[in-house]
């Protein structure tokens, strides 16, 4: 498979935590898994692995690449792990 990125879904209406007024970051409603664009290791490519539009999601900073010995996605989230990403990345 070739490299992973990582990606946030929020509740539409909902803004990321970089645009929160208050500050706080807010978890995302799902993470997903996107192979990554062409040429491109930390780019996400158009669709996750589940086969969602990324156009609206933001790419998350945790590389799984930077993380062998952990799972794809980062850890606080595994109750927000999309599951047909999850058995897509394998």
């Amino acid at each position: 498979m070739s490299e992973t990125v990582v990606v946030y879904e929020y509740a539409s209406g909902d803004s990321p935590p970089g645009d929160s007024a208050s500050g706080d970051e807010r978890p995302p409603l799902r993470v997903h898994a996107a192979p990554a664009a062409p040429g491109r290791t930390s780019v996400r490519g158009p669709r996750t692995l589940c086969g969602r539009d990324t156009f609206a999601m933001e790419t998350a900073p945790w590389r799984p690449a930077e993380h062998p010995d952990a799972p794809w996605y980062p850890p606080r989230y595994a109750d927000r792990v999309c599951p047909a990403c999850d058995d897509a990345a394998g």
